[in-house]
């Protein structure tokens, strides 16, 4: 899946390319808004993530001349303009989505989720169970089984589980965790990412079953479904 960024800021470009590439996402960059403008209507994407402030085009003219252009690709707008009435206009001149910076990772993470599930004709957002292999969630019940067998975890294990099964596929960082399942925007530099993971191989990957988590070392975990 592609994602083009539009933003100005060096240090945000990197950090957004670098995080969504972890995530298996292709990306493109545009540093000003004429070039991410040119770069929207000429290519074919599943999102883009636009800034407020460029230089050359600011990013309500990208979006407005984008949507009056028939472009109906989903836009998350990135922002530091925080009003309410800012916000109540990136969202009527056509963005589907505003967050503002500073932002979480994980959040927008989901939240990019969401856009490209929603335009996906394929998507099933009503799904309640997530799999990977024989390994099965049931989320409203917060059951869990592998094969025939229930699997008892505790909430932070639960939690750990359905992230890893939610990006399935995909390497997850450990800052990523932090956030996602800790509420942590920092890396408190302790092992407890590790016990829990311990925890959910054993409790997972009992005697006799193939691996389902797999560790990418310097980096974080993936959940992988062997074949």
């Amino acid at each position: 899946m592609r994602i083009l960024v539009i933003e100005d800021n060096l240090t945000t470009r990197q950090y957004l390319q670098k995080a969504l590439k972890e995530q298996g996402y292709e990306i493109d960059l545009a540093e000003n808004g004429q070039d991410g403008l040119f770069l929207a209507l000429e290519g074919d994407y599943q999102l883009i993530l636009l800034d407020r402030m460029l230089p050359k085009l600011d990013g309500l003219t990208v979006l407005t001349t984008l949507r009056n252009a028939g472009k109906q690709t989903p836009v998350l707008i990135l922002s530091a303009l925080d009003s309410v009435s800012e916000r109540v206009k990136g969202l009527r001149e056509g963005s589907d989505d505003y967050l503002i910076k500073p932002f979480a990772l994980s959040e927008l993470l989901v939240r990019i989720e969401i856009l490209i599930q929603r335009k996906g004709s394929n998507s099933d957002k009503q799904t309640n169970v997530l799999q990977v292999a024989d390994l099965k969630m049931e989320l409203l019940s917060r059951k869990v089984f592998r094969g025939k067998n229930e699997v008892i975890l505790q909430p932070k294990e639960f939690k750990l589980l359905r992230y890893l099964m939610e990006h399935s596929g995909q390497v997850v960082s450990r800052s990523l965790l932090f956030e996602a399942v800790w509420d942590y925007q920092f890396d408190p530099q302790t092992n407890v990412i590790d016990v829990h993971m311990a925890r959910l191989r054993k409790k997972v990957e009992f005697d006799g079953l193939p691996s389902l988590l797999e560790t990418v070392r310097g980096v974080g975990y993936r959940m992988v479904e062997q074949g």
